[in-house]
């Protein structure tokens, strides 16, 4: 494996690619490992804030398990769509140990995933996709890192102070580290967009920002690779990135025009709705305490009067 020289930063790096299990020769890859180390970040921390977007952490690992296996179908179909000339048989298009995994293929998958499951758990679709956006950043930051560890996914030579070094057909050249770019992008999107959601002021906000945010600097970045899918003669990351950034943008701009009501919230209504639960279920009990209270007087009313009566006779 090439050495990952970082001149700029007086860096020098030789990660292995993975490792094989004692006694086979069964590789697992640190790409592996580390997609799944952001998926469970992602996890975790939706699950920690599924309460504050109306959502049951039950919810969280269901629509984990439903929409990550269809969120990795579709970033291979992409992939495999664009690069169908590599394939020879159904062997080849499943065999995503040896890659080919496309993000955007995963995010519109995730989407597609998570429009199914909102209606199959009777939830506030846009409130599902503000927090998932969250986790997207979370995941793709990370995931980013594995292209670091395959030595793919850079960007143009040049000599800019961040430049990765790697020996490429027996010579020592130097590169835009765009894994790093956009891993650092998605972080700071992420931070930003983790306070934004706190005083979010509808349901979906969070979601268009993050399409703007990762389009925008997609769309950047992506121009910078040298391994592009293209059609015809745009590449398709960066066309998709530039369209639906701006298709976000005027939509937070015709949102942002309009008043909007914090209790409209999915969260909120949520709560309102367990709220009044609550004050029926005390009204009914406070009834039912009433009722046995008067069903009382009168049991005690009449032993009155019988033992009066019996005293009298």
């Amino acid at each position: 494996m090439s050495t990952i020289t970082f001149p700029g930063l007086g860096l020098e790096l030789n990660p292995p690619r993975g490792f094989a299990i004692p006694g086979t020769d069964f590789m697992i890859y640190f790409y592996g490992v580390i997609i799944a180390v952001g998926l469970v970040l992602a996890v975790i921390y939706g699950m920690r804030r599924s309460s504050q977007f109306g959502l049951k952490q039950d919810d969280i690992l269901d629509g984990v398990l439903f929409i990550v296996p269809v969120a990795i179908i579709c970033a291979r179909a992409y992939y495999c769509i664009f690069e169908w000339e590599q394939y020879h048989s159904f062997a080849d298009l499943i065999n995503i140990r040896k890659g080919g995994l496309a993000i955007y293929g995963g995010v519109i998958g995730a989407a597609v995933g998570v429009v199914v499951f909102s209606r199959i758990k009777k939830v506030s679709l846009p409130a599902v996709l503000d927090l998932v956006a969250l986790g997207f950043l979370i995941g793709q930051s990370i995931g980013r890192w594995g292209n670091f560890i395959n030595r793919e996914a850079y960007g143009a030579p040049t000599e800019f102070f961040l430049r990765m070094g790697l020996v490429v057909d027996g010579q020592q050249q130097y590169f835009h580290p765009t894994f790093l770019y956009e891993s650092l992008w998605n972080a700071v999107g992420f931070i930003v967009l983790h306070f934004l959601s706190k005083k979010r002021q509808y349901d979906g906000q969070i979601a268009l920002s993050y399409v703007a945010w990762y389009g925008l600097g997609r769309a950047m970045i992506e121009g910078l690779r040298m391994d592009s899918l293209y059609l015809g003669p745009f590449r398709v990351s960066q066309l998709l990135a530039a369209v639906s950034c701006a298709a976000a943008v005027v939509v937070l701009l015709v949102m942002n025009m309009r008043p909007h009501d914090r209790a409209k919230l999915f969260v909120n209504r949520i709560a309102a709705e367990a709220a009044e639960a609550e004050e029926a279920a005390e009204e009914a009990a406070e009834e039912a305490a009433e009722e046995d209270g008067e069903t009382a007087e009168a049991v005690e009313t009449a032993e009155t009067v019988e033992t009066a009566e019996g005293q009298a006779q």
